[in-house]
């Protein structure tokens, strides 16, 4: 008797061209998008469920769920790979500190300014913070030196904020 070993099949590493790169991006905005919308829905979720039992046992509750959730994905989709949790720079844990507290400001802030104020404020932050770690290149990630362009789609996010809290 013999037996066969079938070896997984390896993830492409050819190196990602321009052309394919676009594509990657334009594929990926759908999703993004959809994430947005979540982000929407949870600010929505989040300003009653922090009222009914308390802003922090409201956010332990979405991580609860969310660390629920990951359990399941992380224990029926097998070894992960990359370095062991205690071979990273502990900076690059910070967003575990980050993602609370931004939880927590949604659930105080959603139910007094409403559900769009709170998204486009947390999308001026979000995209403000985003340029300058692109500038700069912090964090590892590529540098994307901020043009006319960029900072003009900064001023128009501004712009609808301003616009959002006169309306």
């Amino acid at each position: 008797m013999s037996s066969d070993v079938v070896e997984p099949a390896l993830p492409n590493l050819a190196p990602v061209t321009e052309s394919r790169a676009g594509w990657q991006r334009l594929m990926l905005l759908p999703l993004v998008i959809l994430a947005g919308m979540g982000l929407s829905v949870e600010a929505g979720l989040l300003g009653p469920l922090g009222a009914q039992v308390g802003h922090l046992w409201a956010t332990l509750s979405i991580f609860g769920v969310g660390a629920a959730l990951l359990s399941l994905l992380l224990l029926f989709s097998g070894p992960q790979p990359g370095p062991a949790l205690s071979q990273l720079l502990r900076w690059q844990l910070l967003g575990g500190v980050l993602g609370p507290i931004y939880v927590v400001v949604l659930t105080l802030a959603t139910p007094h300014i409403g559900i769009a104020m709170t998204m486009i404020a947390i999308l001026s932050g979000q995209v403000g913070k985003s340029v300058l770690i692109d500038h700069y290149g912090w964090f590892g990630s590529a540098r994307k030196p901020l043009d006319a362009e960029r900072g003009l789609a900064l001023a128009l996010i501004v712009v609808a904020l301003i616009l959002m809290a006169r309306g």
